[in-house]
């Protein structure tokens, strides 16, 4: 490729998509080439850096993805799992690099952008920044040294908008607790506690949802004993670090064979 990979950013509005917008902008490394929004929305038409208060960046605001998709090497989506989907199919049709950050998929919706990934790099993680892709690196080297006489909690914290819980991350780091004991998420996880629950279940990995403010997101991983305990934790204060991931991942994705990637393939880790 001659020249920088031109990108699209979906949810342009949106607080990680205006991040994005001015990452990609500001970047030595990317283009940025296009903005996508429903159809309706009021920045429809509108030059994006206007829209978002600031200078022209020379790039309108769009709601036809198909037709913002042709003319890129890459697309960022931060959106909701039915937009992604369908983005996704875009991106497969256009044979671009699909970055996704979007996290709540259900077990279906993550079946379903198989078909995508046969004609089209995707790259999709819970968590885009490189502090929490170590720590799920560590969690599952730590579960794997630990037996199930240590219990494993994930508390994770957002703002008070955040509408999927538990957050992506915290379901990866679940994973790779998981993955670390060699057992499958689905049959140890315990994801609810009202009530009158009765003991904790030996061997089970707990997830804990706290919501409120603005908080960007912190995850801490527990591994609790009789008379220890272990916690893993990473705080992020600010979106930039997912927005520097994506961008890097977006970069990273070309000229690679299409399929299915995520954060610790980019990161060679």
């Amino acid at each position: 490729m001659t020249q920088l990979p031109g990108i699209v950013i979906t949810g342009a509005s949106g607080r990680m998509g205006q991040m994005l917008i001015r990452t990609v902008a500001g970047s030595a490394k990317a283009r940025l080439v296009g903005a996508v929004e429903r159809t309706g929305h009021s920045w429809i038409g509108q030059d994006v850096g206007v829209a978002m208060g600031g200078a022209e960046l020379g790039v309108s605001v769009t709601a036809d993805a198909a037709d913002a998709f042709s003319k890129a090497q890459a697309v960022i989506d931060f959106t909701a799992p039915e937009a992604t989907l369908d983005f996704a199919a875009y991106a497969a049709q256009a044979g671009i690099v699909h970055v996704i950050g979007t996290t709540g998929f259900s077990d279906s919706q993550l079946e379903a952008l198989k078909p995508a990934a046969q004609a089209a790099v995707i790259v999709r993680a819970g968590n885009m920044s490189l502090g929490v892709n170590l720590l799920t690196q560590l969690t599952r080297k730590v579960a794997a040294a630990l037996d199930e006489d240590f219990d494993i909690e994930v508390v994770e914290s957002h703002h008070n908008q955040k509408v999927d819980a538990p957050s992506g991350t915290a379901l990866m780091l679940g994973q790779a607790a998981a993955d670390g004991r060699g057992v499958a998420l689905a049959d140890v996880s315990d994801r609810g506690r009202d009530g009158i629950t009765g003991a904790r279940k030996r061997g089970d990995i707990g997830f804990a949802v706290i919501r409120g403010g603005d908080i960007v997101g912190e995850h801490d991983v527990m591994f609790a004993a009789a008379g220890e305990r272990i916690i893993l934790r990473h705080i992020a204060t600010d979106r930039l670090v997912f927005a520097r991931g994506a961008l890097k991942a977006a970069v990273w994705g070309q000229g690679k064979t299409p399929g299915e990637y995520d954060m610790i393939d980019v990161l060679g880790l």
